[in-house]
């Protein structure tokens, strides 16, 4: 007896191939999310969809293509969340710096990591990881000018300072991993140190700003 959500009848739904497409990257990055990216397989994504592995690979002949699509799906979200949506640069710096050492960042970290590890062995998801730095750098650029523009920041580099911002960000990142996390304020506000000395900013400025 089939049930509803087996394969068997699930797959009978049909949907416009943009949809089921979109729909397939987005359970991708939701499991690379969680298992890391070796876990994005076809009957992995398959299955929670309710839908047969050919499916999916109807729409990607190979695994790898998936897996880089889940990658940059993921770390577009992060993007976008990080930044946030202040207008003002101060307080949008702010944000980022908290967000980027929140609890909430880690799993982002941990895909990061597993994403450079495995890049070593697959040369498209290289080129991705590249992409998205740069997608990463052009937008922390543009905040950093802004807030110089408007006085709130004092860099005369913006592409340096961004460059030291996301090597703190990574930096902190190498610690996703840990069984038992190590816990000190040297630590936990290594960003915001970072990006206050890289800004011209008073220590504990971006701290204040968000409320912490």
């Amino acid at each position: 007896m089939t049930r509803v959500g087996d394969p068997a009848t699930s797959n009978r739904v049909r949907k416009p191939a943009e949809a089921r497409r979109a729909e397939i990257v987005a359970e991708a990055a939701a499991i690379a999310l969680r298992d890391g990216l070796e876990g994005v397989t076809l009957r992995a994504v398959a299955v929670p969809l309710g839908v047969r592995p050919g499916l999916i690979s109807h729409y990607f002949s190979a695994v790898e293509g998936l897996v880089v699509e889940a990658f940059v799906l993921a770390v577009t979200a992060e993007r976008d969340w990080l930044f946030g949506d202040d207008d003002a640069p101060l307080a949008q710096m702010a944000g980022f710096v908290r967000r980027a050492e929140s609890p909430e960042a880690v799993e982002l970290c941990r895909l990061w990591l597993n994403a450079r590890h495995l890049a070593r062995a697959m040369p498209s998801l290289a080129t991705a990881i590249d992409e998205q730095e740069t997608l990463d750098r052009v937008r922390m650029v543009a905040l950093i000018e802004a807030g110089v523009a408007n006085g709130d920041f004092a860099a005369d580099d913006p592409v340096g300072a961004s460059t030291r911002i996301y090597m703190a960000v990574d930096a902190l990142g190498v610690y996703a991993n840990n069984a038992a996390p190590f816990e000190h304020p040297a630590l936990r506000h290594f960003v915001s140190d970072v990006a206050e000395w890289s800004l011209g900013l008073p220590p504990r400025t971006l701290q204040a700003e968000s409320g912490r």
